[in-house]
């Protein structure tokens, strides 16, 4: 074999040997690292809103204020919903009574009264037969004329009618109001129950609290202005929890797994944070443009989203952030 053979052999030689060790030590160092990824901060924000239209009267926090869970941050004109209340509230109290009324039944002064009515009824009739049997015995012997008969039959007949309305009246009286009429003013009240319980609701919506603890994002709405139900008034960052959205190429899925330990790291800062994995996506998309991987752009990324558990206000919304993966959980 030729020298010159000989060194284009050996030239080989070396370049496989030190290709394939650089590709052993790639595959090997990359196990070691683990698997870094690239995302951004996602906070989620509350849009706060009154259920109820009306003046806005005061906001009682500034663009950057920190709040609690419940805190009231702010307030519309509650005077027409004060009014409103005061006029359910007088509404229940009619309908209360006259239920009241029907279930107590009549007074005794007006069943006595129908009593009374009675026996004066009775007492006309009473007369009114013994005027029609006289003047019957008296016609039997022509002692009076026809026409004097027919009025006392009238007058009794009539006497009749009447002592029979009085005893209906005095039934009426001692029995009270119908069972029907009772369900009905029952069903009234309840009626007037709910709008009075709406009127308190509405009442209590002219106070906005927050929903959990966060930051004032912005102020959408200022003091003096109309507002619609359901019209933003303040915007919010929720402080807990802070989460990350990255994204994870195809052939990297099968090294993380849900509750996996990740470190996270910002180009603002020194500070190293820490999390875990608490979503994986089971749909791939195409990698989003402000999101940068080693891969094509245009490769299928599988989205997820890990769970900041040592967050501060160093982590914003839409910050840009790098995640390395350091083990797994269960």
């Amino acid at each position: 074999m030729s020298r010159k053979r000989l060194g284009m052999a050996l030239a080989l030689i070396v370049v496989l040997v030190v290709g394939g060790g650089l590709a052993w030590w790639s595959l090997h160092d990359r196990g070691d690292r683990g698997l870094r990824l690239y995302g951004n901060v996602d906070i989620r924000q509350v849009e706060l809103a009154f259920r109820q239209s009306g003046r806005l009267m005061s906001v009682a926090v500034e663009e950057g204020d920190r709040v609690k869970a419940g805190q009231q941050v702010a307030e519309l004109d509650a005077k027409p919903y004060r009014e409103a209340l005061a006029e359910a509230t007088a509404e229940v109290r009619a309908d209360a009574a006259t239920l009241a009324k029907l279930q107590a039944g009549n007074r005794p002064q007006q069943i006595a009264e129908a009593q009374a009515a009675v026996e004066r009824a009775r007492a006309t009739y009473r007369n009114a037969e013994r005027d029609y049997r006289r003047e019957r015995l008296m016609r039997a012997s022509d002692a009076t004329p026809q026409r004097s008969l027919d009025a006392a039959r009238a007058a009794r007949d009539q006497a009749a009618a009447e002592l029979a309305s009085a005893e209906q009246s005095l039934s009426l009286q001692k029995a009270g109001a119908r069972s029907e009429d009772i369900v009905a003013a029952k069903a009234t009240l309840a009626a007037a129950r709910a709008r009075r319980d709406q009127a308190q609701t509405a009442l209590g919506d002219t106070r906005l609290y927050a929903p959990a603890a966060a930051t004032v994002l912005s102020r959408v709405r200022e003091p003096g202005s109309m507002v619609g139900a359901s019209t933003p008034v303040l915007t919010l960052n929720l402080r807990d929890p802070v989460y990350v959205r990255a994204y994870v190429d195809e052939p990297d899925l099968g090294r993380i797994v849900p509750g996996a330990a990740v470190t996270l790291h910002t180009d603002s800062s020194k500070r190293v944070y820490h999390g875990r994995i608490g979503f994986i996506a089971s749909q791939a998309e195409f990698t989003p443009k402000s999101v940068e991987t080693t891969e094509l752009r245009t490769d299928l990324v599988y989205r997820l989203r890990i769970v900041v558990s040592d967050a501060d206000e160093g982590l914003r919304q839409g910050m840009p952030i790098t995640v390395d993966v350091v083990g797994t959980g269960s």
